[in-house]
């Protein structure tokens, strides 16, 4: 164990004495600050988890070895503090590093005062830190950063200072490192996509209320009652008066009419109709006398 503070600049490193640290994140809380949280992901020597359970966070504040776990935040003196512990020495040799990183709930990290790293031996009590690194993100719309890293160093283990931001959040931090995160996590409960709907027969108008709109009906066809209609003059047929208009053959004729038909005073009458009054014969010659009717009645 190093025996005074070490100031950290980013990307320097440190080595640990500690067989077990406590890594604390604290940050100053205030009007529009978010919450910050600590995690901690456990990598092999892929650089990348052994599976799900490798990330530990507020969801999953305990490994499934008990030796990496988070602890309750507190409020101190200098804000508000939210810690990971980790027993480096039990670790299992597949585990080449601890990642310590913080996520803001709500906002970015260009809000978040005075965010800073301490690490602790975690079987003292009391002491000073072993090692302090003030975290200040690069480009100010991080919603996680990778505050620093706990890393193997031939039989020891060794802290780095990184710094280093994402602006895609929690998610997308432990998604860079394999953790597999389900869409529900990920963009919140999925909808399935509605089936196709079938083309729909439009509706027939219905009447707003008080306008003069009224709903067409069906027109009536054969073999269905039809609407009754309001009464007018039948139509002429076979022995009855003919519209003048529209004669039929046999019927009383316009003026105009042609052969068959009773014909105007000044065209002669048609064979088979009743024809015009004759003018009134003159009186008989009283020296008209018949001719011989034929030989037979010659006189002898």
């Amino acid at each position: 164990m190093t025996g005074m503070t070490q100031g950290m600049l980013k990307g320097s490193n440190v080595p640990l004495d500690a067989t077990a640290v406590r890594a604390v994140l604290r940050w100053t809380p205030g009007p529009g600050v978010p919450d910050v949280d600590a995690s901690a992901l456990l990598l092999g020597a892929s650089g990348r988890v052994r599976f799900d359970e490798d990330f530990v966070f507020y969801n999953q504040p305990r490994h499934p070895s008990g030796l990496v776990r988070r602890l309750p935040k507190r409020s101190v003196a200098e804000g508000l503090t939210d810690t990971i512990e980790a027993d480096l020495g039990a670790l299992d040799s597949s585990v080449d590093q601890v990642v310590i990183a913080a996520s803001s709930d709500g906002a970015t990290f260009e809000t978040v005062r005075d965010l800073r790293i301490s690490l602790y031996d975690a079987t003292a009590a009391e002491g000073a830190p072993l090692a302090v690194f003030e975290v200040r993100p690069e480009t100010g719309s991080e919603t996680a950063i990778i505050c620093g890293e706990l890393y193997r160093r031939g039989d020891g283990w060794k802290f780095r200072a990184v710094g280093q931001g994402y602006p895609t959040g929690l998610i997308g931090l432990a998604t860079a490192f394999g953790i597999s995160v389900d869409d529900g996590e990920q963009a919140g409960p999925s909808e399935e996509a509605p089936e196709p709907e079938a083309a729909a027969t439009p509706a027939r108008p219905e009447p707003d209320a008080g306008s003069d709109l009224t709903v067409p009906h069906p027109q009536p066809g054969y073999g269905y009652p039809q609407p009754t209609a309001a009464p007018s003059a039948p139509e002429g047929g076979y022995g009855f008066p003919q519209p003048a208009t529209a004669p039929a053959y046999g019927y009383p004729q316009p003026a105009s009419a042609g052969y068959g038909y009773p014909q105007p005073s000044t065209s002669a009458p048609a064979y088979g109709y009743p024809q015009p009054a004759a003018a009134a014969a003159p009186a008989p010659d009283p020296h008209f006398a018949l001719p011989p009717q034929g030989p037979q009645f010659i006189r002898s």
